[in-house]
Order: structure tokens, then sequence, then C-alpha cells
């Protein structure tokens, strides 16, 4: 900072300045009717009357002494995650560290460290922007960005803030220097998913769209690459890929569930990193449609309830029929009118059988309706994978009872007919089985072991039922129990399926509201899922998953065991690792995490069940390219009139100088400027008469005599 004296030339008016333009406007008048009369002097007395206007307008020499703004230099030092890439960190922080402490002579050096900003990529210029605001617009000399130029948020043209205005009507450019933490223009290979469904139906192939693409000095499209692919930490399959072409690969969905995929390119010589030569996406394998076949018995108000429910349903392909009359009941009526339309017993239960998810029987009395042969069929659809809900009534202890032929093997309890029908108020409530079962754990208002049975209406327990069916012998999980106790909901697995058998008809008066209801449609709908096998209802599961480089694996169990088993986790380098769970009893869940830093999919296994990770990249767009490079910011620092700088490697480091510009030229090989703005605050001023009053007195009648004496030489 300095001080220093501006001089220039003020006016002071000693009249008013109306008055001063009255008296020019008459002289001049005067003056132009003294020529047109052709009187001579004229001119010589406007001289005079001029030089007497310009004393009274009252001209100064202004003097005024002002001080020196330093300026300023904003340096934006990148340190966004792909600055983790090789030495780059530590050389732009070794480069920062240098810059910021050159002693430059009116210049300040104002250092920003920009890292990560959501999932955006690196933003430099929005940290500009958000810098130079608190810095007054004739203070700003520049800036400069240390980074490997891998910005997000370049604009097409000079930001505003390297554009100030000047004066009205005037813009002036200030420079911007990119310093880059490389030797010199870098080479990498990527591999981008174009496009990944998120869904895909079971039995059927999903289609993904890749592109392995390479980018950097001496690359070019069209080079042979190897493309791997791995799904849930399976065997790997090789497959050739050309550079520059996106490729289709069909990746076949054997089942419903979570899918990892994971895709990698072989490498190219001398990239930057590997890190982006692989990719993972997440693909959910669903039903096409859930087929599911409802035989209601003799019209009854539970019916409705199943109806609703799977009507709702819009995945789910409902075929309904419904034994309005038995054939036992024989009045005379014609065959033809007995339905509307026939019941296809060979169609559903031989033909076709093997094509339904779920086979459900309401208060079904079979009295001769479906053959001892399609019986077993039920049986075996059952075994071979099928799934099957049963809800029991009365009819279930009546001659014709399912439990008597061969669906009855695959039943999980038995009930004998002599006194097995309980009528009576209970309340239904879970078993402890049925408190950590997924099917049932999380029902709303789940009752209190400790709620009575009573006839008014209780706070947090279930509303009541009537009518139950009691067994004498059960196999499976009792999830429900009904009156004393005895097992009401009970579920198993017979060979590859599953078996539900709800010993009550009367979970409609819940859909009414009895007693205050409860939660028929969701534990229905639970209920039935489970049947067909849904993922997240299963009562054995192992989770895992990566979130911020840490695994964490969930096992949750309904078993008794004291010490959860030890797990296996296989690193995507093939590396294995022991983990002891730790058990969190009130949700039969236990749970451990490890440090998870590779890339690809980890695998995790208790012994029985298996499942897989992978890290979700936070922000795809910061590492999608990886390269150094200038191809970025090279254009907006030539607008500006900045230079591009490859700092090298740690050791060995070209910094340039910084100085104040000298010209118009703002970089060179090794140094950079910026320009002198000139920004200064006013310190003092003052003013003195230009001419003194008696000179311009002088002047004024050395004019008047000269006209005189020239009018008198007539």
């Amino acid at each position: 900072m300095m001080n220093s004296l501006m001089q220039s030339i003020g006016f002071a008016p000693l009249l008013p300045l109306w008055l001063l333009a009255l008296l020019s406007v008459a002289g001049v008048l005067l003056c132009a009717w003294s020529l047109y009369n052709g009187a001579r002097g004229a001119l010589l007395r406007l001289a005079a009357l001029a030089s007497l206007l310009f004393w009274l307008a009252g001209p100064q020499h202004l003097r005024e002494s002002w001080h020196s703004l330093p300026q300023t230099a904003l340096m934006l030092v990148d340190q966004s995650p792909s600055m983790s890439i090789g030495q780059r960190a530590a050389i732009a922080r070794q480069a920062a560290d240098a810059l910021a402490h050159m002693q430059v002579d009116g210049l300040n050096i104002r250092t920003i460290t920009v890292r990560q900003n959501g999932h955006d990529g690196t933003r430099l210029f929005e940290a500009l922007d958000q810098a130079a605001a608190d810095i007054p617009p004739d203070q700003l000399a520049g800036a400069m960005m240390v980074t490997d130029g891998q910005v997000a948020d370049v604009p097409a043209n000079l930001p505003d803030r390297l554009r100030p205005r000047t004066a009205p009507g005037e813009q002036t450019t200030l420079p911007l220097h990119v310093l880059l933490t490389a030797k010199g223009e870098e080479t990498d290979r990527k591999l981008q998913i174009l496009e990944a469904p998120p869904y895909a139906i079971a039995g059927q192939p999903a289609h993904l769209r890749v592109l392995a693409e390479d980018s950097g000095p001496g690359t070019h499209a069209g080079t042979q690459a190897e493309l791997t692919l791995r799904v849930n930490g399976e065997e790997p399959v090789v497959m050739p890929v050309v550079t520059g072409t996106p490729q289709d690969i069909s990746i076949p969905v054997a089942r419903p569930g979570q899918m990892l995929i994971s895709l990698s390119v072989s490498p190219l010589a001398g990239e930057v990193s590997q890190l982006n030569n692989q990719s993972i996406t997440h693909i959910m394998g669903i039903r096409d449609r859930l087929r599911v076949l409802l035989i209601s018995g003799t019209p009854n108000q539970g019916e409705r309830v199943w109806r609703r429910l799977l009507k709702a349903d819009p995945a789910v392909d409902l075929i309904h029929f419904t034994i309005l009359r038995p054939p036992e009941k024989d009045d005379g009526t014609p065959l033809s009118d007995l339905a509307l339309i026939a019941f296809p017993v060979k169609e559903l239960f031989q033909d076709k059988i093997n094509q339904f998810d779920l086979i459900i029987l309401d208060g079904f009395e079979n009295r001769s309706i479906l053959p001892h042969s399609y019986l077993e069929n039920i049986a075996n659809f059952v075994r071979r994978g099928g799934g099957l809900l049963l809800t029991a009534g009365p009819e279930f202890v009546g001659p014709g009872s399912l439990q008597e032929t061969p669906v009855g093997d695959v039943l999980p309890a038995h009930v004998p007919p002599e006194t097995g029908m309980v009528e009576h108020q209970f309340r239904p409530r879970l078993t402890a089985q049925g408190r950590q079962h997924p099917v049932t754990a999380t029902l709303s208002g789940a009752p209190d072991a400790n709620v009575p049975d009573s006839t008014t209406t209780v706070a947090g327990a279930w509303g009541p039922w009537y009518r139950a069916l009691k067994p004498d012998s059960t196999h499976g999980e009792v999830l429900m129990s009904g009156p004393d106790a005895a097992p009401l909901l009970v579920l198993d697995r017979v060979d590859q399926g599953r078996v539900a058998l709800l010993l009550s008809d009367q979970i409609w008066l819940w859909s009414r509201g009895e007693g205050g209801g409860g939660p028929q449609a969701e534990l229905l709908r639970r209920i039935s899922h489970w049947l067909m096998k849904e993922p997240e209802l299963e009562e054995e599961q192992l989770s895992a998953s990566i979130t911020d480089n840490v695994l964490t694996v969930t096992r949750h169990s309904i078993s008794t065991e004291a010490t959860p088993p030890d797990v296996t986790v296989t690193a995507p380098s093939g590396t294995h690792t022991t983990l002891h769970l730790h058990a969190a009893p009130q949700d039969g869940s236990q749970t451990a995490t490890l440090p998870a830093n590779e890339m690809g999919i980890w695998q995790v296994t208790d012994g029985t069940h298996t499942a897989y990770a992978a890290p979700v990249q936070s922000d795809i767009r910061e590492m999608t390219d990886l390269r150094a490079t200038a191809t970025k910011l090279a254009p907006m620092a030539q607008q500006s009139g900045g230079g591009v700088f490859w700092l090298g490697a740690p050791g060995h480091l070209a910094i340039p100088t910084i100085r104040m510009a000298e010209s118009t030229t703002l970089h060179g090989a090794d140094w950079l400027a910026f320009p002198q703005r000139g920004a200064h605050i006013v310190t003092g001023k003052s003013a003195e008469p230009l001419l003194p009053t008696w000179s311009m007195l002088l002047v004024s009648l050395a004019f008047l005599f000269a006209g005189w004496w020239r009018e008198g030489r007539n």
C-alpha cells in the first residue's frame, strides 16, 4: 500500500450557473449583432467577456491524496475424492502452501479448500462465486485453481466474478490460472452401465447395456478388451468387448430376490487408475404374476375378505370358485342349472395345477368333489415347491375333512373330530415364536400376553373370535394361539413347499371391527407372501450392506440358540475374515461390522445362508473420469488470459512464481501474474484558484483595450 497524489481541474462558480449561462448567451448575441453591422473589435470584446465569465466560473486546481488498497487473488485447492488418486492431494497441498507464502507487494492470496459437495462432482466455480462475493469487485485480482482438472461445473462463458464492470458500459477480464496436479495429460479406461433395469422377471433374462471407453493421449475407439461379469459372487463369466461401442448383455434371473451384478473391464496399459474399470448394479428379481387358486366352501363371511385382499393386489392373478352345494344334496335340479360354469376339476387339479403359486382352501369340505388322485396332486404340488393355505372351520372335523385325505399328509396339525371344536370367546395372541417371526412380529396392535379375554374392548388387544379348532398334535412353527393357548396359526415347510393352517374361520370378524378389530388384511397378505417365498418374510435371514466403507452383517433368527454362529466374510480380493455376531434378544437379530475398503462384491455366509453386499459410490460423477487433464479448464483459462501449468511430482514440483502484471501478458513458462486494478481510498482533498484574480482582470482589460483601439482605427 502507498499514498499517492492526483491532480485535476475543477470549478467553483462565483455566480449561479443560470446567470453565467444568461451572460454567455447575451455576449454571443451582442457579438453576432456587432459582426452583422460590421463593427470592428467585436471579437476582442467577446474575448474580454469570455475571460471574465471564465473567471466568474471559479476555475480551481484540485489536489486529491489517496491510499492504495491491496488486491486479493483467490486460490481454490481441490481436495475432492478424485484427488485421492496417486499423489494428487499431496501435490495440491504442497503447491498451495508454497503459493500462499509467496510475498507479492499489493497482493493478498486467500486459500479456499474445496471438498466433496454432495453427489454432483467437484464444483470449483461454485466455490469461486461464493468466495468472491466477500471481496469488493475492484479489489479482486483473479483466481488460481489447484486441481486435477476434473471439475463438474465449468460454465460455458467466463463467470461474472472474473468480468467486473469498471465503469458504465466498460468491462475488464481477470485471469484464471489453472495448476494441474500431474506431469501432463493422463490416460484412463472407464466402464459405464448405460442401461440396467431395477427389476426383472424371475425366469426371464435381464438386459444390460454397458460401454467401455478409453480417453487420453494416444487412445482411440475400437480397441479389444475383456469384460468380466459376476452375479452374487458366483463364478465369473468373461466375454470380449470393443471400446467405444455399447455392449448388450443378457443375465438370467433364476429366482426372486436381489441380484448383485459386478462388471469389470480389463485395464488399459499405463492408465492412471483402475477404480473406474468396474461397476456394480442391483437388480431385484420379481415374479411375473402371482397365480392364486382360491376354492371356497359354502358361501361364508370370510370369502369376501379373501376376494377383496387378492383382487386389490395388481400382481395377483386370481381364479376363484365357490362350492355352492355339496353333491350329496340332490333335489332333482338339472345339472346344467347347478352352476354358471362347470367346475373344471381336471383342468385345475391335474392339467394346470403346477402353474399356480398358491392354492387357498377356505372352509373347503370335500364330500367327493375331488377324487383321491386330485387330492394327491395337491399334496404333491406342495412337495414340489407350491404354497397351500387352509382356513379351517366346522367342516374340518366333519365328514369329508381334508385331514383324512392325502392333503392331510402335508398339513401341520391334526384335529380330533370329537373334541376338536371349541366355541367360546377368545382373543388371538402371538406366541413367543410369533413375536420374532417376520410374518407376525410387527403386526399393528399385537396384544400383550397379560391382556385378559373379555367381551369388552381392551386397549392394545385384538378383537375377539368365537370359534376355533383345538388340535391334538402340531409340527412346524406356531405363531398365534387361540382358546386355552391352543395353536391357532401354524406354518410349516414340506419338502420344497410350504403350508399354513389357520384353525378358525372367523378372521372376517376383524374386518367388521368386532371388539376393536385386528390386522386381518396385513396378516393374510403376509401369510400368502411367506407361502410364495417372499425373501423379506423368511424367518432365518442373513443380510449385508456397506455404508461409508463399513460392512454391516445382520442375522435374524427365531431359533433359541444360546450363542449366535460366527459368519465368514469373503472380500472381493478373496481374503476371508471370521466375524463374531452380537445378539440382540429383543428382536432376535445379531449384528457385526467390518471395514470394507475394496470395490466389488463381498460375500457373507453362516454355513447355511449366504448374503452379498457391494459399496455404493456416493458420487458417481466424481469418479467417472479419473484423468488429470486440462481439457475442461484450458478454454476457460484462455478466455480470461490466464495460464495452464503442470505441477509435476512431489519433490520435483514446477511451481510458478506470482507477480503483478507489467503488461497485458499475464503468464509465462514459469510465472503467472495478476493485473494492477488501482483500487484505493481517498484520504484528503484540497483546492486553490487556477489563476490569481488580478491576472484574470488584466487579461479582460487587455481584451477590452484592444477592442476599443481596434474600433478607434476607423
